[in-house]
Parts: C-alpha cells; sequence; structure tokens
C-alpha cells in the first residue's frame, strides 16, 4: 500500500525533566503523551506543558524524534 500524504499525523512527546538511563546510555523521558498535529501549520516541533505523574508537577513536553 502507498503511504499516505496526510497533513496530520501522530506525534508522541515526552517529558523534558524526568529522565531514566537505559542500558545503552541514552537517557528517555518517563511520561509520554500522542497527540496530533498538522503537518503544514506547524512544521517545527511541538512543545506543550502537560502534567508528569512521575514529577507530579506540569512540565514541558517535547515532540519525539521519528
Amino acid at each position: 500500500m502507498p503511504k499516505s500524504k496526510d497533513a496530520r499525523v501522530t506525534i508522541a512527546s515526552e517529558c523534558t525533566s524526568c529522565t531514566r538511563k537505559e542500558p545503552d546510555n541514552q537517557s528517555t523521558g518517563i511520561s509520554r503523551y500522542t497527540t496530533r498535529k498538522n503537518r503544514r501549520n506547524t512544521p517545527t516541533r511541538l512543545e506543550s506543558k502537560k502534567y508528569c505523574f512521575w514529577c507530579h508537577k506540569h512540565t514541558i513536553h517535547k515532540e519525539l524524534k521519528k
């Protein structure tokens, strides 16, 4: 099947303040949210303030790389 050229894509965002170490020494955020964004209107990475259930406060969540 051909890949969809849809303007709306599903993205994942993760907490920037709380991190944990992976076995290959990469740090990843623990709290993650998924949302949809319009690629044409917002071509840059999305940042939003969301509630982190590990930090128990509102923190900045940034879009993950694909």
